[in-house]
């Protein structure tokens, strides 16, 4: 549908199985495809007009080791948000606590801090994929002292499995 507005870089559609809503996000090579896109919005696609806005963030390139591998995977996908520019004084449990209060019930959440950035990022995989729909409308909230920016995940959060020697 979007590709007659010019060459696509990307495209994530995210989807809500107990819904018939679906949201996508698509990037174009240049700003002339972007607005030839943005004039697509009231177009009727299935008796329903689509509403087409710019995005807030951009689609992050992936290491393709990364992605999903099954249909499981990618169910867990469609709950799980990306979430940076997190206030490094943000504690995992207030992170949740303010997903929970505002978007829905959290499954798992992973917050990652490095030394060399002055704010974190996180992983949020919420139990309902219509609670991560609600997190992306959190983008540009103030958490702290930092507007947090939020994005579909295109990764399951990953649990490393801890190794055990078969020593006797």
């Amino acid at each position: 549908m979007f590709s007659k507005c010019g060459p696509l870089v990307d495209c994530r559609i995210c989807i809500d199985p107990s819904s018939i809503r679906r949201i996508a996000f698509v990037e174009f090579t240049d700003e002339v495809d972007t607005t030839a896109a943005l004039a697509m919005s009231g177009t009727i696609v299935y008796f329903y007009p689509i509403k087409v806005l710019p995005s807030r963030t951009a689609i992050a390139p992936v290491n393709p080791t990364y992605l999903s591998h099954s249909d499981i995977e990618r169910e867990v996908c469609n709950r799980t948000v990306y979430c940076k520019n997190i206030d490094k004084n943000i504690t995992q449990s207030g992170l949740k606590d303010f997903f929970q209060s505002v978007c829905g019930q959290v499954a798992q959440l992973k917050l990652l801090r490095d030394g060399k950035f002055p704010t974190r990022i996180a992983f949020i995989e919420f139990v309902m994929a219509e609670s991560a729909v609600a997190a992306l409308n959190c983008s540009g909230v103030m958490l702290g002292n930092c507007s947090i920016r939020i994005s579909p995940s295109k990764t399951p959060i990953r649990i490393p499995t801890v190794r055990r020697s078969n020593r006797n």
